[in-house]
């Protein structure tokens, strides 16, 4: 969603507009239509625009100071009020004293605004965020020093917020959240603050994470965090096991493509250390949940097919297990004995899924975050964690995490089912990133996308582990291309989906293995053939899907179990280069935020 930055630099050994322009040019990926900045220099001066960080930049060449040591800077995705220069943030109080920029959403912004109009305060912007500079206006004439004028603001909010001020005259940074990620960073020259880590580690690797009700207050040589109550809160700082080079392009034309290319080395590490070929052992360093005797998994998009896919292999090992979409989860979900509740996010910071995990804590249950982000919400909140470990994800289109995902979770099964583990199971395990590293260098999918790139529609079908992957092979391509895309079992095109099949649908299907479910999708094909509609078949060629299909991908043979990850990797190519062919903005499609931190 929207990104924060926020700089205090240190002996002017930086200038906050550089360093405000490079965060947020680093927060693009997590999608927005405006941006804008906040500088302090003695007066306050806010410079924003509707579009591109691009358009900003236009704009501070010709009305920002030519220095300054403090300022706060912000990408918006918008909720209230039409992407625009007026709804851009940061926004201000009548005065111009004070500059405020938020993520989140106050849910009691009407009412304020209201109070704050009949006291004849004016606002010019439609969003909810422009109650809180005239909150803390209001405070401060009503004799309240700064910063008991700003908690005073925050204490009148209700909903969710990261939130950061300036104030004219002074060179400090006042911080605030709840429920919204607010990380500060500890450099050689100032103090950092953003949403996300990227924002600023061109700069440093060092960071502390603010949990939800903390406030912070950064100047050039302190950093103090306090609680709602205002008492010291003891911090401790943490080191980004990653650089400033990971979060890169490294030469690809888009971070999307990049990071399908690194999916051999993130499945790596996610397996390092806890997947023994000497002796089968899986040992993922968790306590073990022995009372758990049935599992509820919950997430939200790309992480909830990765969800279906683990609630498969648990079912399999003989573990009780369902994936819920999170925004669908509540009480009536854990009726009976309390589970063992999985929330599957990226980010750690997905709304809907924190409001899942926090249902599931306040009936009892015991909460397990399996997430690519230390320090996050999720890791924090929840009695445990498992990282996938996947490293940087710029690309808002997930790609590498969901592969790292689905391994964690895989891995999570075998542990957890506690059984002796087939010894082709492991080696199979062990196997799998130098099968997808084959996958990606043998793959000839650019001239299949050039064919298909201008049809009207695309279904992708599959049975059993392949089901989850159908349907994000569908979600990854209408992302990214904005074209209409379904997946859906593939048993269930007698029921209804038939009658959609032209000649210029395609339908992908996923036929990999020999067993039922194979031969039963093979059926499906020869059922769309017969029809006239295309077929691309991604196969490991156990079954001779080949005569039935118009075009096949292929993948190595494996378990049963681990072919959908490979699958998975052609799914991801085929959506890339339509996508590049039609021309999109592939890393940063329309409408969409890699991180979804409202409800």
């Amino acid at each position: 969603m929207c990104g924060i930055v926020g700089y205090v630099g240190r002996e002017r050994q930086q200038d906050a507009r550089d360093v405000l322009v490079g965060g947020l040019s680093n927060l693009e990926y997590r999608g927005y239509d405006s941006a804008g900045v906040a500088l302090a220099n003695g007066d306050v001066t806010v410079v924003k625009r509707e579009g591109e960080v691009d358009e900003l930049v236009g704009a501070l060449d010709e009305r920002a100071p030519s220095s300054a040591p403090v300022g706060i800077g912000h990408t918006r995705w918008s909720t209230h009020g039409e992407p625009s220069d007026e709804n851009a943030h940061p926004h201000t109080d009548c005065t111009g004293e004070v500059a405020v920029v938020h993520n989140g959403i106050i849910e009691n912004y009407d009412q304020l605004r209201a109070e704050l109009r009949e006291g004849g305060h004016e606002f010019e912007s439609g969003t909810d965020t422009e109650v809180v500079p005239h909150l803390i206006e209001e405070a401060l004439e009503a004799g309240a020093d700064r910063d008991a004028a700003f908690r005073d603001a925050i204490d009148r909010l209700e909903g969710s917020y990261a939130i950061a001020a300036v104030f004219e005259d002074d060179e400090t940074v006042f911080a605030a959240r709840q429920d919204s990620p607010l990380v500060i960073g500890v450099g050689d020259d100032g103090y950092y603050l953003a949403s996300d880590v990227p924002a600023f580690i061109d700069y440093t690797d060092r960071v502390c994470y603010l949990e939800d009700g903390q406030f912070a207050r950064i100047d050039a040589e302190t950093m103090s965090v306090t609680d709602a109550d205002g008492k010291p809160v003891e911090t401790s700082l943490s080191t980004v096991e990653w650089d400033a080079e990971d979060a890169g392009k490294s030469g690809y034309d888009h971070y999307m493509l990049k990071e399908i290319h690194e999916q051999p080395r993130a499945l790596r590490k996610c397996l390092r250390e806890r997947v023994d070929g000497i002796d089968g052992s899986v040992d993922l360093d968790l306590d073990r949940l022995d009372d758990a005797d049935r599992i509820h998994l919950v997430a939200c998009g790309t992480s909830y097919h990765a969800a279906l896919y683990g609630a498969q292999v648990l079912r399999e090992r003989g573990v009780p297990a369902q994936a819920f979409v999170a925004s669908e989860y509540d009480r009536t979900t854990l009726a009976g004995e309390t589970p063992l509740v999985i929330g599957v996010t990226q980010s750690g910071e997905t709304a809907d899924t924190l409001g899942a995990l926090r249902t599931a804590r306040a009936a009892g249950a015991e909460t397990l975050a399996v997430t690519n982000t230390v320090g996050s919400t999720a890791a924090r909140e929840c009695d445990q964690a498992l990282y996938v470990r996947a490293g940087p994800e710029i690309g808002v289109a997930a790609t590498k995490t969901f592969a790292s995902q689905q391994l964690a979770l895989h891995a999570f099964a075998l542990w957890h089912s506690a059984d002796s583990i087939d010894p082709e199971r492991i080696d199979a395990l062990r196997s799998l990133p130098d099968q997808v590293q084959s996958v990606l260098d043998d793959a000839d999918v650019e001239s299949i996308a050039a064919e298909y790139a201008d049809s009207s529609a695309f279904f992708f079908i599959g049975r059993g582990h392949n089901h989850p992957v159908a349907l994000e092979g569908a979600l990854k391509l209408k992302e990214i291309t904005y074209e209409h895309a379904e997946g859906f079992p593939a048993g269930e095109l007698k029921h209804g989906p038939l009658a959609l099949m032209e000649d210029d649908a395609p339908v992908i299907a996923l036929v990999t293995g020999d067993g039922e479910r194979a031969r039963k999708t093979l059926n499906n094909v020869k059922e769309v053939q017969s029809r006239g509609a295309p077929v691309i078949a991604v196969t490991d060629g156990r079954l001779d899907v080949e005569q039935y299909a118009n075009h096949v991908l292929t993948v190595p043979e494996t378990d049963p179990t681990l072919a959908p990850l490979l699958a998975n990797v052609q799914l991801q190519l085929l959506a890339y280069w339509i996508a590049a062919r039609l021309g999109r903005p592939i890393d940063k499609p329309r409408h969409l935020a890699k991180s979804v931190t409202v409800e």
